[in-house]
């Protein structure tokens, strides 16, 4: 069972607001990684360089850090794959639904102060908690 450990989850929101930040004042758009995926799968993306740079990076980071001997990493996946496939698709199917993902208005939207960030954000938390309570809890899973 992992373990809370506040300095590396207080390290990672920092970067990833200071990301975020960055991001927005350097090239004007906002780090919403739904947004930022979804241009990509458009037939007309007319900036697909960045896109994928950016998307890289999302996915190129964690194997890095995983590497090295800065943080020790242990990540258990004990879903299956048809499980997750499916938890896959109701994530894109919500983020196209509420117009943006967690990282969309939870980081760029909050920090805007933006009502409609705010509303999806409770959302995303209300069911997050729900879903674990209701996994764990009543239908006995993750013990």
């Amino acid at each position: 069972m992992s373990h809370f450990t506040p300095y590396s989850a207080l390290a990672g929101g920092l970067l990833i607001g200071l990301a975020s930040a960055l991001f927005l004042f350097l090239n004007g758009r906002r780090a919403g990684i739904s947004g930022i995926v979804g241009g990509l799968l458009s037939p007309e993306c007319p900036d697909p360089v960045w896109r994928l740079c950016f998307l890289a990076g999302l996915l190129l980071g964690p194997l890095w850090i995983s590497k090295t001997d800065w943080l020790p990493v242990n990540i258990e996946v004990n879903g299956s794959l048809p499980l997750m496939a499916l938890a896959g698709l109701l994530v894109g199917y919500g983020t196209s639904l509420g117009s943006g993902c967690t990282s969309g208005h939870g980081i760029c939207g909050l920090a805007r102060f933006s009502l409609r960030s705010l509303a999806a954000t409770l959302t995303f938390m209300l069911s997050a908690g729900m879903t674990v309570y209701i996994v764990r809890h009543l239908l006995g899973a993750g013990e």
